[in-house]
């Protein structure tokens, strides 16, 4: 029986209000890390009090490129190999994080973007399992007024 398990354990939880990056935050100066730091490394703190943190939700879109053609390995992908896009996204805590873009039009994707974390497939092993990873989902658009309609 196949399983979902993740491609690198403690990086994402799957939790009941959306899933979440695994990291860390200095108590001290609040600068957040992912994955998890030990120690504070920014060097205007004075102190190195590490706390566990979870980051997401919610994140915006910074730049983003397409993968193209298979990467060599270590990389794994399931076979057809399909491009994929990879993007840099700003969390509202204060994190850029590098990140698959769940997408296939990639037309859509551009700076500002809001996206959603997911946790989804990034390839299956060679005993059937499903090994997943943090991606993100751009979000569903809004339909916005129109300002140009007929005003009274």
């Amino acid at each position: 029986m196949s399983q979902r398990i993740p491609v690198i354990e403690g990086l994402f939880a799957e939790r009941s209000d959306g899933p979440r990056l695994i990291g860390s935050r200095c108590t001290t100066c609040a600068t957040p890390y992912f994955p998890k730091s030990p120690v504070c490394h920014n060097p205007g703190c004075d102190q190195s009090k590490m706390e566990d943190a979870a980051f997401g939700p919610t994140g915006v879109l910074f730049s983003f490129a397409v993968q193209n053609y298979p990467p060599p390995p270590p990389a794994k992908y399931d076979e057809p190999y399909r491009p994929y896009a990879v993007g840099m996204v700003d969390l509202p805590e204060g994190l850029r994080v590098l990140g698959r873009i769940a997408t296939d039009d990639f037309s859509q994707l551009r700076g500002g973007l809001p996206v959603h974390l997911i946790v989804d497939r990034m390839y299956h092993d060679s005993e059937g399992n499903e090994v997943v990873t943090w991606q993100f989902r751009p979000a569903p658009v809004l339909a916005q007024a129109d300002d140009r309609r007929m005003k009274p």
